[in-house]
C-alpha cells in the first residue's frame, strides 16, 4: 500500500485526492491546505491538515498548488529526504527545495471542480533526481488507472505550452463561438457536433491535413463577408484575421 499525502485544495489537488481515494492499492493519509476553507469539496475518510508541523511520514508528498507558491511551500516542509513532487507544467523541478528527493508529477490534463475527470485518460509526465523515484511514481501513475511518460522539464514545459494552445486558447474560441450565436439566439447545441468532430479528426490525422475552411481554400468573399459582420467587435475581428492569416501561411497564402 502507498501511502500519499496531497498539498493543495485547488483543480489539480482535488481531483488526486479523489484519484487516489477511488485506488485500491493507495493510501491518502491526510489532505492538506493553510486555508481550510479552501477545501469545497469535502470528502469522507481523509484526515485535513492545516498545519504542515502535523504532516505525518508517507512514501510521497504530491505538492498541488498556484506555480509561484511551489518553492516556498518545499521549503517550509519540516522534514527532509524523502519524495516531493510537483504538479506543474511549466516548474522546473529545481525549484523544489534540495533537501528533498524531488521530483515532478505532471497530469497532463483540464481539470474544473465541476466536472469529473476519467484518470485514464490523464497521461502523466513524470521527472525525478533518482531511478527509483521515477519507478516509484510510474506504479502510482499505474494505480491511478493512468499512463505514464518520462519527460524532462524542458520537454514538459513545451507539453504545457502546447496544451495552452490546445485547451485555454481553444476553449476562448469556444466562448466567443457562444457569445456570437446566443446575439443571433441560436443554440450553441448547433455547434457540438462540429466541437466533437474537430477533436476526432486530430486522433487519425494530423491537424495539418486536418485544416478546412474560407483561410485553407483562400475564400476571400467569405473571409471579408466574416470581416464585415464582426464590425461590431473589433477585438473578435482581430483574433479573427490573426488566425486567418496564420492559417493561410501554413496552407500557402500569404496575403489576407
Amino acid at each position: 500500500m502507498i501511502s500519499v499525502v496531497i498539498l493543495g485544495a485547488g483543480n489539480v489537488g482535488t481531483h488526486l485526492v479523489k484519484a487516489v481515494q477511488a485506488a485500491e492499492n493507495l493510501n491518502l493519509i491526510q489532505w492538506y491546505s493553510r486555508n481550510p476553507k479552501a477545501i469545497k469539496f469535502p470528502i469522507k475518510d481523509i484526515e485535513f491538515c492545516h498545519d504542515l508541523d502535523r504532516l505525518k511520514l508517507a512514501d510521497v508528498y504530491i505538492i498541488a498548488v498556484s506555480d509561484k507558491a511551489i518553492s516556498d511551500l518545499s521549503k517550509q516542509l519540516p522534514f527532509e529526504n524523502r519524495l516531493v513532487v510537483h504538479t506543474s507544467g511549466s516548474v522546473a523541478m529545481k525549484q523544489l527545495d534540495m533537501k528533498h528527493r524531488r521530483g515532478v508529477f505532471y497530469p497532463l490534463q483540464t481539470f474544473s471542480l465541476t466536472s469529473e475527470v476519467a484518470f485514464s485518460e490523464v497521461p502523466f509526465c513524470i521527472e525525478t533526481m533518482q531511478k527509483e523515484d521515477s519507478k516509484f511514481l510510474k506504479t502510482l501513475a499505474s494505480e491511478m488507472g493512468s499512463p505514464s511518460y518520462m519527460i524532462n522539464t524542458e520537454q514538459r514545459q513545451a507539453l504545457h505550452l502546447s496544451a495552452v494552445f490546445i485547451n485555454n486558447f481553444t476553449n476562448q474560441l469556444y466562448r466567443i463561438a457562444h457569445e456570437l450565436s446566443d446575439f443571433k439566439n441560436i443554440n450553441f447545441d448547433v455547434l457540438k457536433p462540429l466541437i466533437l468532430e474537430t477533436a476526432k479528426k486530430v486522433q487519425t490525422i494530423s491537424p495539418y491535413n486536418a485544416q478546412t475552411g474560407p483561410a485553407k481554400r483562400n475564400d476571400k468573399v467569405t473571409i471579408n463577408q466574416h470581416l464585415r459582420t464582426l464590425e461590431s467587435h473589433p477585438e473578435y475581428q482581430s483574433i479573427y484575421e490573426l488566425l486567418t492569416k496564420s492559417i493561410k501561411n501554413t496552407h500557402g497564402f500569404k496575403k489576407l
